[in-house]
């Protein structure tokens, strides 16, 4: 996709030198080749962006989601849970109603 060089001026175009300009803000190495084509392709944007906010909207609710939301959790509800023999049942190893581990720190217990 090929991009002709923007009209310069007071016509509203991007100019050569504004994106010189924007490539030296963010620090980018741009060539006079890739001028060109930037200027060309902001100019794309631009138009983009201008057509969007020509869209009349008054009729059109603010909306943070595209589609209606709801709730997908189940209510919470209390159910009964593991008993003491049942937790340490697949323990590797137990010990006076706890998990045993290995000691890390050098601390004598």
């Amino acid at each position: 996709m090929s991009a002709e060089p923007a009209p310069s001026g007071p016509t509203g175009g991007i100019t050569r030198d504004e994106v010189a300009h924007l490539a030296r803000l963010a620090r980018l190495a741009v060539t006079d080749a890739e001028l060109d084509v930037f200027a060309g392709q902001l100019e794309v944007i631009l138009g983009a962006v201008a057509r969007v906010g020509e869209v009349t909207a008054e009729d059109i609710p603010p909306t943070s989601h595209a589609v209606p939301l709801q709730n997908v959790f189940r209510p919470d509800e209390r159910r009964p849970g593991l008993d003491q023999e049942q937790a340490l049942a697949g323990a590797p190893a137990a010990e006076d109603g706890r998990f045993r581990v290995p000691q890390i720190l050098g601390e004598e217990a």
